[in-house]
């Protein structure tokens, strides 16, 4: 059975216009379903608004294919621990095409190998970033050669974010989604103790 979230969340029948509204603006984005922080968020409506609409722009409106953009989201979830972020990217990872050697690796924290120099180069920026809250020279200037000078503040803004996200979700303990299960912790509830990420094993 899965644990309650510590707030309630609001519901379709319960909620105000403006609750509304941005339920409504949701289901005819992109994600097309109302799922994770959004669901705490909508207690206010103008943060959950300006919420979505960031989240949005990082998620499917960046220089990056979406295969990296989930690298960098997975990277996030498994060192914040957070269970709901993980099963939800991790399933958009794989549609994207990130192979799964990499996205088990980052799960069961081990050193993923990397064919794809891009790849390397963004787990190993979004690494530095959770691990050390800031990047080398080297780091830094991989990403701007690659992508450039929106490449490299996307990549900041969309590890910013879902560190964001990460906690919310860690904070108000909110629930999977119906007919999900647990990936990263299936037999029980996280250690609370966080972990560095491990560096890349290269090519």
């Amino acid at each position: 059975m899965a644990t309650p979230a510590r707030i309630p969340l609001p519901e379709p029948d319960t909620m105000t216009p403006e609750q509304r509204k941005v339920l409504e603006a949701v289901l005819n984005g992109r994600r097309g379903a109302l799922i994770g922080p959004l669901r705490a968020a909508l207690h206010n409506p103008a943060l959950a608004d300006r919420w979505q609409q960031l989240g949005e722009i990082l998620r499917f409106k960046t220089v990056f294919p979406p295969a990296l953009n989930e690298l960098a989201v997975l990277v996030t979830a498994r060192r914040w621990n957070s269970e709901l972020e993980w099963v939800i990217h991790a399933k958009a990872a794989r549609d994207a095409g990130l192979p799964e050697p990499i996205i088990a690796a980052i799960r069961d924290r081990q050193s993923p190998v990397f064919a794809d120099e891009a790849c390397r180069e963004v787990y190993d920026y979004v690494r530095s970033l959770q691990n050390d809250g800031t990047v080398s020279d080297d780091c830094y200037d991989a990403i701007v050669k690659r992508w450039g000078a929106v490449g490299v503040v996307e990549l900041t803004a969309l590890t910013g974010y879902y560190v964001m996200v990460s906690l919310t979700l860690n904070a108000h303990r909110i629930p999977l989604p119906e007919g999900h299960k647990p990936e990263l912790y299936p037999t029980g509830p996280s250690d609370p103790t966080l972990t560095p990420i491990p560096v890349s094993a290269g090519r």
